[in-house]
């Protein structure tokens, strides 16, 4: 740490407080978000001390986390973060020395009423009616945009990404498993759009291969077309269960070679019942898509790149990537030595092509038309190999843009299954939870009158499957508990629809005109205050999880803001409170409800105004 003239300090508890008033700026006015205010004005102060430059400190100098302890500091300074030549071994004790020796050369001033210091860290409390103000004032101006123009991403550039998510097996039915990749695209499209990201959200369906020869043959035998058309999923099904009981026999095998043969030489009959397959199937999606409050820019699939699959395999065996094996098939090697002890196949032994090489041929494609920085690929975590092995491919045909592609890889939901261990199909859990949340509705003694219940539970039940799976990193398995998604009480998605919609109904009954001029003065109870910092905190929340994609971080920091809401409420009453102590208090929960609202939103959560 750089040194700097040592000023005296009272050392007694490791705290000063403000006394005379001078030394760093007051927070500048302008279009800044209440957090990065104070923090430029603390990194203005340490900039001095330190003689590092300001902007070299932001993004050390955190808000701290809400806890159940009364009093804490706004903002604190990790020592280690500016310590030059940091090993990452130093002492605990040296640490705290050092923060002790930094905290005695700081000024309280008009920003900052106390400077304390922690393990290894040094920490800022705002001044309280100065804390207030600011914050009231940017989350009720800024409403949705609130944290998300915050300086943490002034050095984030602005993106084209291209996302492929959802991406179902056509001719089949939605089933649970499908659930987490279309939340989970939807949420980082959603995160990267509201960061002022370019997205273009891609469903890459799973429309060719082996399988539709043995569908179409299942169909010509079993399939009814009035079925097809009022059922499509379901009905093809039904026939893909029937035909796989015979798919053993060296006849059906045959008659499904030949289907899918003919298939892929574009004859006028069978490509006829596949684009009816394709397009029931499609018609089927888009209507469960909007249950989930989900869309895509482009639909498309394996079936446009059969074609370009084979440009693909003549560039690989151009570029003297591609190798035969003693059986035919083409490979690629991956290994490190070059003696094929990690390879991938890419080609069949008739030249056809693979998953694989439909894969690179559709991320060429989409560079191409779409430019994009960056490529994301959501699947479950089975796949992993499948796009380390894809990357590796297009880094090794020269296309450096391979190093910005990403897969977003996800566990597995368990407790999915009936007791007869059969997978549970997504439309029916939607259906289930729905009708779950009417009973609960109806049977709850603090449930108002809706307009349309149906939706309303719609909204709810969805807000607790997204919740159960969001909590915990993406790549964990999870079991699922009906039970525990939808208590209203405790760590749930209903919880967070019930404190919307209280706080709403707060706003509705005390007049929703627009509050201006708050007496920061009124609202100077821990409980308010506590709400006040957990605020403070968003833009944080926001830029952790754009960096690792994680949506946890939002989740539990909108669950800690339903929590201090909910007491605030409580130990805070709007009613028949002074009509000044009233503003202040409603100004607080509106606050807190804009909060929620845009977290909610970027998780794909609808909120609901009454339940």
């Amino acid at each position: 740490m750089r040194s700097a003239g040592q000023r005296g300090a009272d050392r007694a508890g490791g705290k000063r407080r403000a006394g005379a008033r001078g030394g760093a700026d007051l927070p500048p006015r302008g279009p800044v978000m209440a957090a990065c205010a104070f923090r430029r004005s603390i990194a203005a102060q340490l900039s001095k001390v330190l003689d590092l430059p300001p902007e070299n400190l932001i993004k050390s100098i955190s808000a701290v986390p809400v806890t159940k302890k009364r009093h804490v500091a706004d903002f604190q300074l990790s020592i280690a973060s500016v310590l030059e030549n940091h090993s990452g071994d130093c002492l605990a004790q040296d640490l705290q020395l050092q923060a002790q020796k930094l905290a005695e050369k700081l000024k309280c001033d008009a920003v900052v009423s106390e400077i304390s210091t922690g393990p290894g860290t040094v920490n800022f409390t705002i001044n309280r009616e100065l804390l207030a103000k600011t914050v009231l004032q940017q989350v009720l101006k800024d409403g949705s945009e609130y944290g998300k123009k915050s300086e943490l991403f002034s050095l984030v550039p602005r993106q084209k990404a291209v996302i492929e998510f959802s991406s179902p097996n056509i001719a089949k039915k939605f089933h649970i498993g499908h659930l987490r990749s279309t939340i989970i695209g939807n949420f980082i499209a959603n995160l990267k759009v509201a960061l002022g990201h370019e997205v273009t959200r891609i469903n890459y369906l799973g429309d060719w291969g082996m399988q539709f020869g043995l569908l179409g043959v299942g169909f010509q035998q079993f399939g009814d077309k009035e079925k097809l058309k009022s059922s499509p999923l379901q009905h093809l099904f039904e026939v893909y269960v029937q035909i796989n009981k015979a798919a053993e026999d060296e006849n059906i095998k045959k008659l499904a070679a030949d289907f899918f043969r003919k298939l892929e030489e574009h004859d006028e009959q069978t490509l006829s019942l596949w684009k009816q397959f394709r397009g029931f199937s499609i018609e089927e999606y888009i209507r469960i898509y909007k249950r989930l409050g989900v869309h895509f820019d482009e639909y498309s699939g394996e079936s446009f790149y059969q074609e370009k699959s084979q440009e693909v395999l003549r560039m690989l065996e151009d570029k003297g990537l591609l190798q035969k094996t003693i059986k035919g098939t083409g490979v690629v090697d991956l290994s490190e030595k070059k003696d094929l002890s990690l390879y991938s196949t890419v080609m069949r032994s008739d030249g056809t092509s693979l998953y694989i090489t439909r894969d690179l041929a559709a991320a060429i494609d989409r560079m191409n038309k779409h430019s994009c920085d960056t490529m994301i690929y959501v699947t479950d975590k089975s796949q992993n190999s499948h796009f380390q092995h894809l990357f590796q491919i297009l880094k090794l045909m020269g296309y450096d843009w391979a190093e910005r592609c990403q897969h977003v890889s996800f566990g597995l939901v368990q407790g999915m299954k009936t007791r007869r261990g059969e997978v549970i199909f997504l439309e029916d859990v939607l259906d289930e939870v729905r009708s779950r949340m009417l009973q609960n509705m109806a049977s709850a003694k603090t449930t108002k009158e809706v307009e349309d219940p149906m939706e309303t539970a719609e909204k709810v039940g969805l807000a607790a499957l997204i919740i159960q799976d969001f909590r915990g990193l993406l790549s964990s398995d999870y079991q699922f508990s009906w039970d525990r998604a939808l208590q209203s009480r405790g760590d749930t998605g209903v919880f967070l629809q019930y404190t919307h919609a209280r706080l709403h109904s707060l706003e509705q009954m005390h007049g929703n005109e627009q509050l201006t001029d708050v007496n920061a003065s009124c609202l100077q109870e821990p409980d308010a205050i506590s709400v006040l910092q957990h605020l403070l905190r968003y833009d944080e929340v926001l830029y952790r999880s754009s960096q690792d994609l994680q949506p946890k971080h939002i989740v539990s920091y909108l669950l800690t803001l339903c929590h201090l809401a909910a007491v605030a409420h409580k130990t805070l009453p709007v009613k028949g409170s002074a009509p000044e102590l009233a503003q202040a208090r409603l100004s607080l929960f509106r606050a807190a409800r804009s909060v929620l609202a845009s977290g909610m939103k970027l998780l794909g959560i609808t909120p609901v105004t009454r339940m």
